[in-house]
């Protein structure tokens, strides 16, 4: 009874900790004869790492690959929605080329949307009315608080949109009371738009024309508007916002929006008010979602803006943002095309949003929306909402989250907490070592695969090769990231094994050493499993404290693998020995939170490899491994995450070697693959986004304007081999900086070779200074002249003007007034796009800050103005850009022909 009572004493502090054991049952087992073996099977565990990998390949395929089948309007009828009918829309769109804000095909598009709108007039139920408008706004200025736009005004004038309402004929309370649904018909000039945004415009006139024969059972109208202006700063949601009489109207807004093309539709943005998504959820047949992405476009992670914030910031409303976000890569480049649009794709979206739009217009707490919001407190009543699979969608309020989060908090805290009272001295260093082995499988995974980005710029001719072939992230970055994480937990494995060891030398000194060497590779397995519990409980506590939507992901994957553990490990009694963790423990432990969020974050990485191709935002502002870096430390940060209970089973079994070296084999396969050029960092279909502009530098650098073209690239990485390909006397370098005003090119190719054709000087734009009173109350006026040019940007120092006015020379109208103004940088940015008819005379009032230095030579204002024109010398370079590459544009890019001009302090 001697050894029994020896055990027993040494088991019992450990008591609480939920491990489970075995009784002894003889002096024989004690004594190590029948003792359960410290040994996994290797089978098993690579077993366990085949079924994850399939399984999260699965939910991934299943939640966001497949879309359902596209209908035909025969088979939909008058009410239904038909993807067959939406794509003739698209092919009508696309075949105009890219129509941007000022051009004559957008003309054309505005045209075809307005018949189409038309004809859903003529066709729609006897018992709706439906009244078309085609809106022409005025001029305005739209100034965000924050975002992509901080710092800026956003000019516009000469927009036009259509706009279509749909309301019951003998209901006229619904008049008063309307749901908007939005997206917009320019694209970027670089692209013809299939998914940015003509996929969103054709799925709206489908709706409409479905929607046209529902009404007469509504409650509250439905006003689709189909804007221009979007893709320069979402001019076109404001401009209607703030002038359509029919605006006032509204009391919940639906953004439809595309970062890639195609794919599945998933809300990226809700709020504030619960009530559009709770709805969505109810009767949405594909629901698509995650808070998630909502936290990261938020909080600035991924760099973009969408109509969505004029109508929550400017108008106060609250709706639904949706995205199509396949093949991201091709966002605002000539991929942006119908071929690449996979079927399926606008069937999801206008399902969903036709069971939305019935079952919210026909609601009446539409109406009642703003006094509800009035009433709420948005911290308490914001949704927390994520899908499941893409069948199920799950909706709850902070309110709720916060109980069900503290509850989880508070029992976590003290079942740890019991656990080291009861453990003593032995369980605290136990859990300090298991949580140094958290440590150390991050540095050590991060160190890995971070290894691999820097390493990239130096070995191939790109850093970023896995543009074209997402897939080879899994050979380049995974492999490693894997192995890192593996390497520093078995570190800090075999760190704690040692401890338990001679804990157990100690306390179980009559048990032979094998037996306690055996014991204390499954104690340490335990413990390794229990440091999961612990790492997602410390990531829930400062989420939930932090008020991030997204801690719901830290609550499943503590929630479920610890009630496996307490389920099928943990026991109170005294006389235990260590077992090895039971294989169904982890299945039943893992399988919910794979379930919700392994298909989620492989369809992140996705995103995140796509937008590489845009990454640098001031092309040569980075280092060139930094895009690669990104996606590196998001892959080492999932895998530490989800797999650190998984990689707890490896120790003990025969497979931790083979791991290692299949690992190893599958990386370099991977890196062969890239340095052979087997597998090109882009194609025809996922090309490099670069810009071609023809230069005018007319800002005083030179006796009389000078130009050139200029090539740089937002996607990292040298120009080496598209200057190779294409000739024309390119050099390139960071020796001739561009300041295109709203951005530095700092690593840029250029040559002067044949660009004095295609430009005049009667096109240079103006900066003249009328007066300037050098007083106290300093005061400068400025006439600008933008000449040809409706699309420009004008920065003014902020460390010199404290504000200042605008107005539109040639009817006196004042665009921006005096008011507080916000700087970035020390610089304000106006950023004006128009259409034909918009103004290009302006007068500028500077009003100083007092107590000013003059400092020669600084730069007071910087003016780039943008032509849409290829002169000679861009189109022969245009024609010999290798496939491979293709223009970008965004509403701070440049145009193909762009005039620089400035005005320095000591005019």
């Amino acid at each position: 009874m001697r050894n029994r009572s020896t055990v027993s004493s040494a088991t019992s502090k450990n008591s609480s900790e939920g491990e489970s054991h075995g009784v002894l049952k003889s002096e024989k087992q004690a004594k190590g004869k029948d003792v359960v073996t410290a040994k996994r099977s290797a089978f098993v565990v690579l077993a366990l790492f085949i079924l994850v990998i399939q399984g999260i390949w699965a939910v991934h395929h299943y939640q966001f690959e497949s879309l359902p089948e596209p209908l035909t309007a025969e088979q939909v009828g008058k009410r239904g929605f038909s993807e067959e009918a939406a794509t003739k829309h698209v092919e009508e769109l696309t075949q105009l080329g890219p129509h941007p804000v000022g051009s004559d095909a957008l003309e054309l598009g505005l045209q075809y949307v307005l018949a189409a709108a038309e004809e859903i007039k003529k066709t729609a139920h006897w018992e709706v009315n439906v009244e078309v408008d085609l809106f022409h706004a005025s001029s305005g200025a739209n100034i965000l608080d924050g975002g992509l736009f901080k710092g800026r005004t956003l000019l516009y004038s000469d927009l036009t949109h259509v706009v279509l309402r749909i309301l019951p004929k003998y209901a006229s309370e619904a008049r008063d009371s309307a749901i908007l649904v939005s997206s917009h018909i320019d694209t970027v000039f670089s692209a013809e738009g299939a998914g940015d945004c003509s996929s969103c415009v054709a799925v709206m006139l489908e709706l409409a024309r479905g929607v046209s024969h529902w009404a007469h059972g509504f409650k509250n109208s439905v006003i689709f508007l189909f804007n221009t202006g979007e893709e320069e700063g979402l001019n076109g949601a404001h401009s209607f916002i703030t002038q359509h009489p029919w605006s006032s109207t509204i009391r919940m807004a639906v953004d439809l929006e595309a970062m890639g093309i195609g794919g599945t539709s998933a809300i990226f943005q809700a709020g504030p008010n619960p009530l559009a998504i709770e709805n969505y959820a109810l009767v949405a047949k594909y629901p698509s979602g995650q808070i998630l992405a909502q936290d990261l476009f938020t909080s600035g992670v991924i760099k973009s803006a969408t109509d969505f914030q004029v109508y929550k910031e400017v108008a106060g409303l609250s709706g639904l943002d949706f995205a199509y976000a396949d093949n991201t890569a091709v966002y605002h480049t000539k991929n942006d095309k119908l071929k690449l649009l996979k079927p399926g794709s606008l069937q999801h979206l206008g399902e969903n949003m036709l069971a939305f739009l019935l079952h919210t217009a026909a609601s009446s707490q539409l109406s009642k929306s703003k006094e509800i919001a009035a009433n709420e407190k948005t911290d308490e009543d914001t949704a927390i909402y994520f899908d499941i699979l893409g069948t199920y969608m799950v909706v709850f309020r902070q309110r709720f989250a916060n109980m069900l989060y503290n509850s989880v908090i508070m029992q976590s805290m003290m079942i740890w907490a019991t656990s080291i009272l009861m453990g003593g001295s032995t369980a605290a260093i136990s859990l300090a070592l298991s949580f140094l082995s958290i440590l150390l499988m991050w540095i050590c995974s991060l160190s890995f695969s971070m290894a691999v980005a820097f390493i990239l710029p130096l070995i191939y001719s790109s850093p970023v090769p896995f543009i074209s072939s997402p897939w080879i992230v899994g050979g380049l970055f995974v492999s490693p990231a894997f192995l890192g994480a593996l390497t520093g937990q078995h570190i800090g494995y075999v760190i704690l094994k040692t401890y338990i060891s001679r804990v157990f030398s100690t306390r179980l000194e009559n048990l032979s050493p094998v037996v306690q060497v055996s014991w204390a590779k499954l104690e340490a397995e335990r413990w390794l499993y229990k440091s999961g519990l612990l790492q997602w409980l410390i990531l829930l506590v400062v989420g939930h404290y932090c008020k991030v939507g997204s801690s719901y992901l830290a609550l499943v994957w503590l929630v479920s693998p610890a009630f496996a553990y307490g389920l099928l490990e943990a026991t109170l009694s005294p006389t235990r020995v260590p077992k090895a963790l039971k294989t169904i423990t982890l299945l039943l432990g893992l399988f919910v939170p794979f379930l919700i969020s392994g298909g989620m974050f492989i369809r992140l990485a996705g995103t995140v490899v796509g937008m590489a191709v845009r990454f640098d935002r001031n092309p040569g502002g980075n280092p060139e491994w930094l895009g690669s870096l990104v996606l590196a430390v998001y892959i080492s940060a999932v895998i530490c995450l989800t797999l650190v209970y998984l990689l707890s089973y490896v120790h003990i079994s025969g497979a931790k070697n083979l791991i290692a070296i299949a690992s190893f084999i599958v990386f370099g396969l991977s890196t062969t693959l890239v340095i052979s050029g087997l597998i090109p960092p882009f194609t025809e279909d996922v090309s490099r986004a670069v810009n071609v502009v023809h230069v005018v530098d007319a800002s005083g650098r030179f006796e009389e304007p000078s130009s050139y073209i200029s090539l740089f690239s937002t996607t990292p990485g040298r120009l080496t081999k598209e200057i190779e390909h294409i000739g024309e006397g390119f050099v390139c370098g960071r020796e001739n900086a561009v300041d295109f005003v709203t951005f530095t090119a700092s690593y840029s190719c250029w040559t002067k070779d044949d660009s004095v054709n295609g430009w005049s000087k009667s096109d240079v734009p103006i900066l003249e200074v009328e007066s300037d009173s050098r007083t106290d109350d300093r005061l400068t006026q400025v006439t600008i002249d933008t000449k040809v040019s409706t699309r420009w940007s004008l920065a003014i120092n902020t460390n010199k003007i404290e504000d200042f006015r605008l107005k539109d020379a040639e009817n006196g109208e004042e665009l921006i007034q005096i008011g507080q103004k916000r700087s970035v940088d020390g610089w304000h940015i106006i950023q004006y796009s128009g259409g034909k008819n918009a103004p290009t005379r302006f007068d500028l009032n500077l009003y100083w800050a007092k107590n000013q230095t003059e400092g020669r030579n600084d730069l007071l204002l910087k003016l780039r103005t943008d032509v849409n024109r290829l002169t000679p010398k861009v189109k022969r370079v245009l024609e010999k850009l290798p496939s491979w590459c293709s223009l970008f544009g965004k509403s701070t890019s440049p145009q193909t022909l762009s005039f620089l001009s400035n005005l320095r302090v000591d005019f």
